[in-house]
């Protein structure tokens, strides 16, 4: 496993992380044991840093993390969002009440004191305008439930607007073959300012893996049946 720079956290982090939606739900039924068997078989093979969310299971992933990982020595690093648990989704349910809400049930969830870093869950686009959120990140860092945090987005013009936030460490944005205007303009930007970019779907959903024909077909509880046209949540988030 290669490792490299974290952004400007000090992390020295894996090139391939674990993404772990899967194991929570919405890409058909995936057992406890097979979940836990994935986690520590990507750690075994060098993987430390893990990227969750609480909606991914309803809590789930970041249950079964917690579980792994009390059967580990190994330091791991484990990303969570916050943020898709409003609904309506928007703006100004992005406020301190939920933010914190969301902060303490994660830190149950995972079984930590602290969580090293939270992203907003590809927040609506004026949240971005919005930099008393920010400032509620801010706020949580210095109460010691959050180590760092950063932000998954949909859209380069939000990733953009994102990093001038001084604070903001790190920015996952949908990145793969099919999908690469983020690196003509905002790598270089994330670069000079030293923040860590994660890539989402790289592998566009399994589409890349070379597992998949024209016949292939999902079962009923998987986003890649249900969510076709992204009528349940946005495709890829």
């Amino acid at each position: 496993m290669k490792y490299r720079a974290f952004g400007r956290t000090g992390w020295q982090v894996s090139e391939v992380s674990f993404g772990a939606w899967a194991i929570g739900g919405s890409w058909g039924q995936v057992s406890e044991t097979d979940a836990l068997d994935a986690l520590h078989a990507a750690i075994d093979h060098g993987v430390n840093l893990i990227d969750t969310a609480d909606v991914y299971g309803d809590g789930r992933s970041e249950r079964l993390i917690a579980q792994a990982l009390k059967e580990r020595s190994e330091e791991v690093y484990v990303i969570t969002k916050a943020g898709r648990r409003l609904n309506p989704h928007v703006a100004e349910g992005y406020n301190r009440k939920n933010l914190t809400a969301f902060i303490e049930r994660s830190l149950k969830n995972l079984g930590v004191k602290t969580i090293d870093l939270v992203q907003l869950h590809c927040p609506p686009t004026d949240v971005y305008y919005m930099p008393e959120v920010f400032g509620i990140l801010d706020d949580l860092v210095q109460q010691g439930k959050i180590r760092y945090y950063g932000v998954s987005v949909e859209k380069v013009e939000e990733a953009i607007k994102a990093i001038e936030y001084p604070n903001v460490q790190s920015v996952q944005i949908i990145f793969n073959m099919f999908r690469q205007r983020p690196a003509d303009l905002f790598f270089d930007l994330a670069k000079k300012k030293q923040v860590a970019i994660l890539a989402r779907v790289p592998l566009s959903s399994g589409l890349l893996t070379g597992k998949m024909t024209r016949n292939t077909s999902f079962p009923q509880d998987d986003h890649r049946n249900f969510n076709r046209q992204g009528q349940a949540f946005l495709v890829d988030a």
